[in-house]
């Protein structure tokens, strides 16, 4: 049975799920341990069962949880490596897929002759063993954008993409148990690897202008070690961090410096948004950009700088283990930059005009939908299952808010990247049919 050193807490749905989520993550609920039958927790917490009843369907839509009839609910014998991501719907054909959060292909720039140029450069220069792990030049103009952006000084590393860079720094500061505070609703692959670590997620609310200062310092007073922060189309809801948000979020830092800042610019060439830094404010920090969502997700690099202690303890782990992200995927990378593969502006024009044409039909329709930046766009919902299964019956496929929430209020994903000009009024349409009457105002964003 439960064990009584762990209390159960909570009045909502959301709030007694990620209570039960945070106790999985900090490993005081362990693997197939019970969890109390839904009417005594319910009594236990003076709420209606039906609200202990939806917790759970959350908890298991997550895969925190498992239910076996009337041998009641468990936690799942390997929760933490169950993938947010396996929370979502089947395709069937003639459905038109806009969940998967995946760049548009007509945007992402041909690879063919940065590779050729790069297998030139290393005939000439075959990288051999013990060799700098980053090539000299993509060094050089990594440091240089940082730099145009306002990105402190410091050296500069290379991982394979933004969710390795994030967890090797993440076990270069931190040891299991320890808090972390990330965004809530958030990047559903982060809040899976946070507690794949051993570490407890804590969430932290936001809006469009990004993470709430309020409730930053609220993560933090209560012992987070580290603050993950998405600087612009974080996903999923698009909020980019404003320049009066960024101020606070400083001074609130400032009171911490012993925190581990983890800033990930997910925008990076495909979001014309001024990035607004934060690093500096603390001790110990890192700022992340890949360039999966410009280039494309199968070049699995990312650019790395931060204080340099940190950084040292990445590429010492990283030495150990892969040793680097291969030469040649930097070099052609760099040959993509030095010819301007990418029209920064252009794509960033066209995912605005795609992501604000389906914002201002739901707002014309009485539908709630947040999307500031980036490729997504986030609808508060009243009933995030109804919705995804009614919209699916109409022909649309969307992602499930429940990869990417912990205590945050329901809602569903829309990523605009694979919409057309066409789909605009037809999709608000199914939207608007689908989530019923507006739900009223949400804090997130």
């Amino acid at each position: 049975m439960l064990g009584r050193e762990y209390r159960i807490s909570g009045r909502r749905a959301s709030e007694i799920a990620a209570s039960v989520e945070r106790a999985v993550g900090s490993g005081e609920l362990e693997p197939g341990q019970l969890l109390p039958p839904m009417r005594e927790l319910a009594g236990d917490l003076g709420v209606n069962p039906n609200t202990v009843a939806a917790a759970y369907r959350t908890l298991r839509e997550r895969g925190v949880i498992e239910t076996s009839g009337r041998r009641g609910s468990r936690v799942r014998s390997r929760p933490a490596s169950t993938a947010r991501d396996s929370i979502r719907v089947d395709v069937p054909p003639g459905v038109r897929d806009l969940s998967q959060g995946n760049p548009d292909p007509a945007l992402l720039p041909p690879l063919h002759d940065a590779f050729a140029a790069a297998v030139r450069r290393n005939a000439e220069r075959p990288v051999l063993y013990g060799q700098d792990p980053v090539d000299p030049e993509f060094a050089r103009l990594a440091r240089a954008a940082f730099d145009a952006d306002g990105v402190p000084g410091g050296p500069i590393a290379v991982t394979s993409g933004s969710l390795d860079a994030i967890e090797r720094v993440l076990a270069a500061h931190l040891k299991p148990g320890d808090a972390v505070a990330v965004e809530d609703p958030g990047w559903s692959s982060l809040l899976d690897l946070v507690p794949a670590l051993g570490l407890t997620a804590v969430p932290v609310g936001l809006d469009d202008k990004g993470p709430l200062p309020g409730e930053v310092e609220r993560a933090l007073r209560g012992g987070a070690r580290a603050l993950v922060i998405t600087d612009r189309a974080q996903n999923p809801t698009g909020a980019a961090v404003s320049v009066a948000r960024a101020q606070e979020l400083r001074g609130v830092l400032m009171m911490f410096p012993g925190v581990l800042l983890i800033e990930d610019d997910h925008g990076h060439a495909i979001v014309d948004l001024p990035v607004r830094p934060l690093g500096g404010a603390t001790d110990h920090w890192v700022f992340v950009r890949s360039v999966a969502k410009a280039y494309g997700p199968d070049l699995r690099l990312a650019m790395m700088t931060g204080d340099a202690v940190t950084v040292d303890r990445v590429v010492g782990r990283q030495r150990l283990g892969p040793g680097w992200v291969s030469r040649l995927v930097q070099r052609a990378v760099v040959e993509l930059w030095e010819a301007g593969a990418v029209d920064v502006r252009a794509v960033s024009r066209e995912y605005g005009r795609r992501r604000d044409a389906l914002i201002r039909a739901l707002e014309e329709r009485g539908v709630e939908a947040h999307g500031r930046s980036g490729l997504n766009v986030w609808v508060p919902v009243a009933d995030e299952t109804g919705v995804v299964a009614r919209l699916l019956h109409s022909g649309w496929a969307v992602a499930p808010g429940a990869r990417f929430r912990m205590a945050a209020p329901p809602g569903v994903r829309l990523t605009v990247a694979a919409m057309a000009p066409a789909d605009v009024g037809p999709l608000a349409d199914a939207v608007a049919a689908a989530a019923g009457p507006p739900s009223g105002g949400r804090r997130h964003g």
